[in-house]
């Protein structure tokens, strides 16, 4: 990097927000216009049943956003530092600045944020994301950002992610980063297959698909903290070190597992303890179902009929087969 005049040359970069892309914020648009949609026609049902069905679709909405949104966001593991660092390679400027890595499923981000953000007339205000899922190469992104001309402290961070790092850390997240996301889209076709369920009298079968769902979820972030067991390379600035924890995801993630779990123990427990207050919850009629043992029972129901076609004077019988 050379200077121009005293100012380091501009770089134009379309900067992905650490936390939310794209991805993430179409997911929870469109969630939102199903839960809006659903408002639309809660007015429509009476009684103690709209709450029900308010409590049932906000929650099954919150737990479907949760489970695919959470593979678009990248602080499942996260970490900060403050420290006085080089800001260009070649250059004795130093600047102080607020330094972040930011974790995901696919990929790392990396944030340089000044304290001030104008400093040696620039604006120092940077978040780099380095891409390691399938069809991409993550040495050949870190290279396009070498050849950008990136600051120093976003590519040393970088680094420490490539194949040829001493840290030896690249294989680690990216495999525990797929597999994770593999049985996250698991854990959402288990949701799927439980909301069909929860739509027909075997309820308990619902209640079985929302424990399996909660299951995947947990084995997700079993296969994310795997690489939790080789602690990450050394990242220091001068007297200061870089240290991650898990992220906002992570425990996100988590929170939601624990609550399908409860919310699977909750319908098979009622369905055998109080079985009519969980048919009332899900809104389904106390009648018994076809098949239930009724079938082929005949009954006599008397009917007086006078019509002149009828051989009967007083009385006909209707005979009716359930």
């Amino acid at each position: 990097m050379t200077l121009f005049n005293g100012i380091y040359n501009f770089y134009p970069q379309a900067r992905k927000a650490f936390v939310f892309d794209l991805s993430s914020v179409i997911v929870i648009v469109v969630f939102l216009s199903l839960a809006l949609s659903f408002l639309l026609i809660l007015p429509g049902i009476r009684g103690r049943a709209r709450l029900y069905w308010l409590l049932r679709v906000l929650l099954s909405l919150f737990i479907g956003v949760v489970i695919v949104a959470v593979q678009f966001t990248g602080d499942w593991e996260t970490g900060w530092v403050t420290a006085n660092t080089s800001y260009k390679s070649f250059s004795r400027a130093v600047v102080n600045a607020d330094i972040g890595l930011h974790i995901g499923l696919a990929g790392v981000n990396v944030t340089l944020v000044g304290n001030p953000v104008n400093q040696i007339n620039e604006t120092i205000n940077y978040n780099e994301h380095f891409d390691w899922s399938f069809g991409t190469n993550y040495d050949q992104v870190y290279a396009e950002g070498l050849a950008k001309g990136l600051p120093r402290p976003i590519l040393y961070v970088a680094e420490k992610f490539t194949q040829n790092s001493p840290c030896g850390v690249y294989s680690q997240y990216r495999i525990s980063g797929h597999y994770a996301s593999a049985t996250m889209w698991v854990a959402f076709c288990a949701w799927l297959i439980a909301n069909m369920l929860f739509s027909t009298p075997v309820l308990i079968y619902g209640g079985y698909m929302i424990l399996i769902t909660g299951a995947f979820m947990i084995f997700s972030l079993l296969s994310f903290s795997t690489v939790r067991s080789t602690p990450l390379c050394a990242i220091q600035f001068g007297p200061a070190s870089l240290h991650t924890v898990y992220g906002g995801s992570f425990w996100l993630t988590l929170a939601t597992s624990l609550l399908c779990f409860l919310i699977g123990l909750v319908v098979i427990v009622l369905h055998y303890l109080r079985p009519k207050v969980l048919k009332a919850f899900f809104d389904l009629s106390e009648d018994q179902p076809a098949g239930d043992g009724m079938q082929g029972e005949v009954y006599v129901n008397p009917h007086f009929k006078t019509s002149k076609e009828s051989p009967y004077d007083n009385f006909a019988l209707t005979i009716q087969t359930v």
